[in-house]
């Protein structure tokens, strides 16, 4: 390389004819070394008694060789195997260098990782390629990062289990749901979806889909969050000046600097487990933030019945006495839709029949004697049909979750009001990577990158990562041997004076 750098047509050379000789010739290099230290453990290698889990001495010893693929390219890993009639062989440098049984690397394994949480699986094929000319195929980066995300569950319960956090007991523990569709193969369908597919027959037209045809493809995925925030108390004029955005930049920047800030969050999406297991998770992970439950427990939902119920339950398990709260900005989409009953759209009179609905709210008015008031309103106007139909719509919601509407109360002791956590996970936790054009997921592909984008969003994958190689060492070596004992292959020779 020096040679070659320091040739008259080198010095010649555009600077990005030098980058591209310095880092195909740096890989190689690296590859080289990486080789050399590999030869290196193999005449290192000392000879050890090894007898496997079952019981069996491993007496017949061969010489062995396996390649590995790593991010500077492909080695060959030189080992000892010992063999016994009937079981199957073990190799102890295998373990001490704590070896997949795949032929790709730690490096490899967490590069897919890492980027099929961002991008589609042929997408992290391409870069693999341009980062180390691994070529692996796509089926093969979708089953890696199914492996790369299989200790989720186990990695978060230990987690619980140390139950180390350190929260103030002042803070608010916040605990919030949603769903997310996902479109999934039709094999990768709930019984229920899939049969409804079925019975829906072809789609009426060949090239593009019809009115109605999107249904029937997707698999709602269970989001979930839990977080520590502190109370932060405001006046319904407050929470007005933020829904109306009219301060001035000034107002708005104090304001938001008075705003404390969501911590420990941590949130997740499983499109594989049912709703029930999710949130029943979240109960546990707030559990261990609060064994004791000292805290102010808040859940925030969007008013759909069945997470209310599923929440309830949790609560009630678990012995805790939480607030749940509606999120206020569906209450807003009702109060506009009946507002246009009244108003046409884009008139000046909508916005201050909603505004005055909502300050009701904020001051603490009981939402049945809006939805009554507004019914009364519906009835004096004799509105049309669809008109009187958006209007009942929003005052049978208003009336259904009247309990779960408690904002005068709620902004006065500081609780949140708008699920803004939640929804923001929704897009980025699954929208922007599982929603893109064209994309039909298989059951194990999709939840391994929701698990693995959860990491991410969680800041916890250098803590997993780390959790992951450890629980790989105990699957693929240490459970294979006697007592759970590692033979040391490169155990110091004894000096002889």
């Amino acid at each position: 390389m020096e040679k070659r750098l320091s040739s008259p047509d080198m010095m010649n050379a555009e600077h990005g004819e030098l980058e591209k000789f310095v880092m195909e010739q740096g890989m190689e290099l690296q590859r080289l070394l990486l080789q050399a230290h590999m030869e290196l453990r193999a005449a290192r290698e000392q000879r050890a008694a090894v007898r496997g889990a079952d019981g069996v001495l491993r007496t017949t010893v061969r010489e062995s060789s396996r390649p590995l693929t790593t991010l500077v390219g492909t080695v060959n890993v030189a080992r000892t195997a010992y063999q016994a009639r009937g079981v199957g062989g073990l190799h102890p440098m295998d373990a001490s260098l704590n070896l997949a049984p795949t032929l790709y690397s730690q490096g490899v394994e967490r590069f897919v990782a890492e980027q099929a949480a961002i991008m589609s699986f042929d997408d992290v094929r391409h870069a693999l390629v341009r980062q180390s000319g691994a070529r692996v195929a796509k089926r093969q980066i979708e089953e890696m990062a199914v492996r790369a995300a299989e200790d989720f569950d186990a990695f978060y319960a230990e987690r619980r289990a140390a139950n180390d956090a350190e929260e103030a007991t002042g803070d608010l523990l916040v605990l919030t749901f949603d769903g997310k569709g996902i479109v999934m193969v039709p094999d990768a369908l709930r019984p229920a979806t899939k049969k409804a597919a079925q019975k829906k027959g072809r789609n009426k037209l060949a090239t593009r889909l019809a009115s109605g045809e999107k249904r029937n493809r997707k698999r709602m995925a269970e989001v979930a969050a839990v977080y520590t925030v502190a109370p932060y108390v405001r006046t319904p004029i407050d929470v007005l000046a933020d829904l109306n955005g009219d301060e001035d930049e000034a107002s708005r920047r104090e304001r938001r600097a008075r705003r404390p800030k969501v911590e420990n969050k941590r949130v997740w999406a499983s499109v594989e487990r049912d709703p029930e297991a999710v949130i029943d998770e979240a109960f546990r992970e707030a559990e261990a933030r609060d064994p004791e439950h000292r805290r102010r427990w808040v859940v925030l939902l969007d008013g759909n019945k069945d997470q209310l119920a599923l929440a309830k339950d949790a609560a009630k398990k678990l012995g805790v006495e939480v607030t749940i709260i509606v999120d206020l900005m569906h209450v807003l989409e009702y109060l506009w839709c009946a507002a246009h009953a009244f108003h046409p759209h884009g008139s000046v009179e909508a916005e201050p029949w909603v505004q005055q609905r909502l300050m009701w709210l904020l001051q603490g008015r009981p939402a049945g004697k809006i939805a009554t008031a507004m019914r009364q309103s519906a009835r004096a106007a004799k509105l049309a049909d669809n008109a009187l139909a958006a209007v009942n719509d929003a005052a049978d919601y208003l009336q259904d979750y009247a309990r779960y509407l408690p904002y005068g109360n709620a902004i006065t002791e500081g609780l949140p009001i708008a699920t803004g956590v939640i929804e923001g996970a929704c897009r980025y936790l699954v929208k922007d990577r599982m929603d893109r054009g064209g994309a039909r997921w298989t059951l194990n592909g999709a939840e391994a990158v929701l698990r693995l984008r959860a990491l991410r969003a969680s800041g916890d994958f250098d803590a997993y990562w780390a959790f992951h190689l450890r629980e790989e060492l105990r699957r693929n070596h240490v459970e294979r041997y006697a007592e759970r004992r590692l033979p040391d292959p490169l155990r110091p020779l004894r000096r002889v004076k």
